[in-house]
């Protein structure tokens, strides 16, 4: 019986998303194993976890440019160190549930429980193996601290592990894999049915928006932006996902109902059907979050991107239109133009979908279990 704890941190979604995609597919595929998934931070301090996160959350909504600010503070000098040493005093209440479980391997999808793991390890508390996986399209310093006692790096792409290589850490350590998603985009859905589901027509143009959730980032900025989705693509059908942001959904909902499209924009709050939805869609207009990105992707799906979060999400907007494979609507652009292009020159979302191929790496949570798993 080999035995995995899988840590990860819940700030943004993507981090838990990725831990839940290697615990389903090792479970399904893998059963002479036990594995565990566990808050990190949650676990040594739930309201140490609740300050932070929701401190995190205030931040990224309310004052954007002060995330920013820590995100690119905790790269080096003070704020680094602070952190850094703020993980090694928290990584003994962790060493717990390291004693108790007593793993073979251990996986994180936040370096704050990568930076705990690897103190440990270089204290000789654990002899584990310990595999990180970077849950963004850029790298950041604090995913590296201590990497001598980090045995595998799973990336996105070739650009992180250029600059991995690049800090010191020897290449055989590095996987580029992809960020892992549910293996449900994998899967060929019918396009008659999704349609009937959401009561679509399966012979028009379907559009997928993401509001931002419960963020809300440029509420009228995105405001803006349906309102041009509906004026001008007046033969497209629009699903429109707001979230936990109640305030965007009765604007999107007054919207529709003052422009009477009830036949062709549908909103929801919250579905459990993105593959089918994203399978169906022409182009997807959302936040740049690495896991929503990579769904996009490997769903071969053009990305037009708005209202990134300054630090981690502004870097992932700069590599997918360096690569040709988003088009990032900035708050200098004229959002309703740059959809009007899109709309009169189809060839734009043509030729992103010809890039997608190059990066969208479908097999990640697949490819990242095999190396893990023959590891142990």
């Amino acid at each position: 019986m080999k035995k995995i704890l899988i840590f990860y941190g819940a700030y943004g979604g993507g981090h838990l998303q990725a831990a839940k995609s290697i615990k389903e597919h090792i479970e399904k595929n893998y059963p002479d194993t036990q594995i565990e998934m566990i808050d990190c931070i949650e676990y040594i301090n739930k309201y140490l976890n609740k300050i932070s996160t929701t401190a995190y959350k205030e931040m990224a909504k309310k004052a954007p440019w002060m995330w920013k600010r820590v995100y690119t503070n905790s790269s080096s000098g003070t704020l680094s160190k602070i952190t850094t040493r703020a993980n090694h005093l928290m990584s003994r209440k962790l060493d717990n549930i390291l004693q108790e479980f007593k793993p073979d391997l251990v996986i994180s999808t936040h370096p704050f429980s990568n930076q705990m793991c690897t103190n440990l390890r270089k204290k000789h508390k654990i002899n584990c193996k310990i595999a990180t996986i970077l849950t963004d399209f850029a790298s950041h310093p604090q995913w590296t601290v201590d990497s001598d006692y980090i045995d595998y790096f799973f990336v996105s792409n070739h650009e992180i592990k250029d600059q991995l290589i690049e800090s010191g850490i020897p290449n055989f350590k590095i996987f580029v894999t992809g960020i892992p998603v549910s293996t449900r985009f994998q899967k060929t859905y019918s396009r008659e049915e999704i349609c009937k589901d959401f009561n679509l027509d399966p012979n028009k143009d379907v559009v997928l928006f993401f509001a931002g959730g419960e963020f809300g980032l440029g509420r009228k900025r995105t405001h803006m932006i349906f309102r041009a989705l509906i004026r001008l693509y007046k033969t497209t059908q629009v699903v429109a996902i707001s979230g936990r942001n109640k305030k965007m959904y009765n604007k999107f909902k007054k919207l529709v109902e003052t422009y009477n499209v009830q036949d062709r924009i549908k909103i929801f709050e919250f579905t459990s059907k993105i593959p089918e939805l994203m399978s169906i869609s022409k182009f997807v207009i959302t936040k740049p979050g690495g896991l929503t990105s990579t769904e996009s992707l490997v769903s071969n799906l053009p990305i037009v991107i708005i209202n990134p979060i300054p630090g981690q999400e502004e870097e992932n907007a700069e590599f997918l239109e360096r690569n040709h494979l988003a088009i990032w609507i900035k708050k200098s652009d004229n959002g309703a133009r740059v959809l009007k292009n899109i709309y009169r020159h189809p060839e734009i979302l043509e030729e992103m979908k010809k890039n997608i191929p190059n990066f969208a790496l479908p097999n990640s949570t697949e490819d990242i279990c095999n190396v893990l798993y023959n590891s142990i």
